[in-house]
């Protein structure tokens, strides 16, 4: 007999398996159904009863709608006026984004510094100069010759800012947009990214070695102008074949016209810290002879430490030579002080604090670091000669330094010399020459007016000085357009601490260390001035020029730090 369905062979439980643990339990009541609140809901959505208005033209108005009432709609959505053919290109503040127009009448340093000093987003798009095919410009050969010309800049001494200057301008006269130069003491950097969904291409450089030439620094700024400029086309090839012509040319004085220029350097100092014709010819031959033996250990691959070691020796020891001779009419200050003119290391330490100023504060740690061993190595190979000559009876007079000295044309012719002479050492055009050496002159005469007829501090009086230098450096680079540095390190060359730096030597080598401490904190303090004078000079200068800029705002924008949080 087949049982009913539902009969009682149905009614057996079921095991555990056979239903979920989530089911409803036998012989519980199912719960009821949550109020309609208690759903949850988006919260722009309409609110119950409320019926959604017509979308379109008329919508506004109609049955049960006030006449002129707008449609009420998400804030999220499109204005029914907007129109994507119509719409800006990107987002702009409610003051605009100032348009930036670059004249052509500046030189390309001014325009493109004002350009570095942008926020990549405003900077205007770039006019290519040069011509390329239709496939668009080279870009690794574009950034090969860009850091090949920034090495050359760089070793010749030239500032982090005008090399990341020089660099951007290559760039930008090739074609080349959303480009980034970096510049520190040793290595160079660009990155280029073609566009917003291609990969960056990143190049770099290593300068290992550096020379100063400036003969060769005003070349490649004329390279560069020649590129930059819309008369001239320099095509790659073109400008692969003049920068190695600048490579390959030859200095423009032998090494004789060197040494020479060495020993006018050092005899001209000396007159300007009160020595006579015999002085002048005891301190060039010590500079010279100081020279020669740098130029031998340089031949023997020893480094610049040892070279400047070995170069302040010879000045220093026939300083002590002519004390041990007793000679009433010789002053071996007046050598020893022309020798450390020669070796002081100006053109690295105006360089350094220029960088820092600027705001490349790791290039200039570098720098200021180089100052200091070169400075460590003058004064090592100064208190070698003192000692000896202090062990062997010589007497030097550190009261000599309150000798004053009041010679105004004699001073002043011989600040020229001087000024000539490192312009030689500098290996600077033959065309610049006469300029720095007036730039010089007038240095000089404005210091003596300022410390020795005004008694006003010889540190303020050497900063106003190296203040002017900076100002006619400028505006004669801005004239010829290129660097500053070859009509302002020369002419700096009268206002370097030679005299501070000697005594501050002598009193620690008489174990007078208060007196020597002294002293080396005047050079140093002096040092700074002319840095930081220079700088001052040159920023002032751009002041009065008409640099590019936004339209109706500041012309030349730099970076605004924080106020000490």
């Amino acid at each position: 007999m087949v049982a009913e369905p539902g009969g009682p062979e149905d009614e057996k439980p079921q095991s555990d398996e056979a239903h979920s643990a989530f089911s409803q339990p036998a012989g519980t009541e199912p719960p009821a159904a949550p109020p309609e609140e208690d759903h949850p809901t988006s919260e722009f959505a309409l609110p119950a009863g409320v019926a959604p208005e017509p979308q379109g033209p008329g919508s506004g108005s109609g049955a049960g709608s006030a006449s002129g009432s707008e449609t009420t709609g998400s804030a999220f959505a499109l204005p029914s006026t907007y129109s994507f053919r119509d719409s800006p290109p990107a987002f702009t503040p409610a003051h605009g984004v100032p348009m930036v127009r670059l004249t052509k009448e500046a030189p390309w340093q001014d325009r493109m510094r004002t350009m570095l000093r942008m926020p990549v987003a405003e900077r205007p798009a770039p006019e290519p100069v040069q011509r390329h095919d239709e496939a668009g410009p080279a870009v690794p050969r574009v950034l090969d010759l860009t850091l090949r010309i920034g090495e050359l800049l760089l070793a010749g001494g030239e500032g982090a800012e005008d090399v990341e200057a020089a660099m951007f301008a290559v760039m930008r006269s090739y074609g080349l947009d959303r480009c980034e130069p970096t510049v520190t003491f040793t290595l160079l950097s660009i990155s280029h990214q073609p566009s917003l969904v291609d990969d960056p291409v990143t190049a770099s450089r290593t300068v290992r070695r550096r020379g100063t030439d400036y003969t060769r620094l005003a070349a490649v700024f004329r390279l560069i102008d020649d590129i930059t400029t819309v008369e001239g086309e320099v095509s790659l090839e073109e400008a692969y074949r003049r920068l190695a012509e600048i490579r390959r040319n030859r200095h423009p004085y032998p090494g004789w016209v060197l040494t020479l220029a060495a020993g006018c350097l050092a005899g001209a100092a000396s007159v300007l810290v009160g020595g006579g014709p015999l002085v002048f010819v005891i301190a060039a031959l010590g500079a010279m002879l100081g020279d020669r033996l740098a130029w031998l250990c340089a031949g023997r691959g020893l480094p610049e430490f040892y070279q400047f070691v070995v170069a302040a020796m010879p000045p220093a020891a026939m300083g002590v030579a002519l004390t041990l001779t007793h000679w009433s009419d010789v002053r071996p200050s007046a050598v020893i002080t022309g020798g450390l003119f020669a070796l002081l290391p100006g053109r690295a330490l105006v360089a350094g604090v220029q960088d820092g100023l600027t705001g490349y504060y790791i290039t200039a740690s570098a720098r200021l670091l180089e100052v200091m061993y070169f400075f460590i190595a003058i004064v090592t190979g100064v208190l070698l000669a003192l000692y000896g000559g202090l062990q062997l009876g010589a007497e030097l007079d550190p009261e000599a330094r309150f000798i004053t000295h009041d010679r105004p044309v004699i001073q002043t012719l011989a600040s020229m010399l001087l000024t000539l002479a490192f312009a030689i050492l500098l290996q600077q055009e033959r065309a610049t020459v006469l300029a720095v050496t007036l730039n010089g002159g007038v240095a000089w005469i404005v210091y003596g007016a300022m410390a020795q007829t005004g008694n006003l501090s010889a540190v303020a009086a050497t900063a106003a000085a190296a203040g002017l230098v900076g100002l006619f450096g400028q505006l004669f680079s801005r004239y010829r357009y290129t660097s500053s540095l070859p009509f302002i390190t020369a002419a700096i060359g009268p206002l370097l601490p030679g005299s501070a730096t000697y005594f501050g030597l002598l009193g620690v080598a008489q174990n007078e260390l208060d007196r020597g401490l002294a002293s080396l904190s005047t050079a140093v303090a002096t040092a700074l001035a002319i840095a930081i004078g220079v700088n001052l000079g040159s920023e002032i200068s751009r002041l009065f020029m008409r640099v590019p800029g936004a339209v109706g705002g500041a012309n030349r924008r730099a970076a605004k730090r924080t106020r000490g949080f």
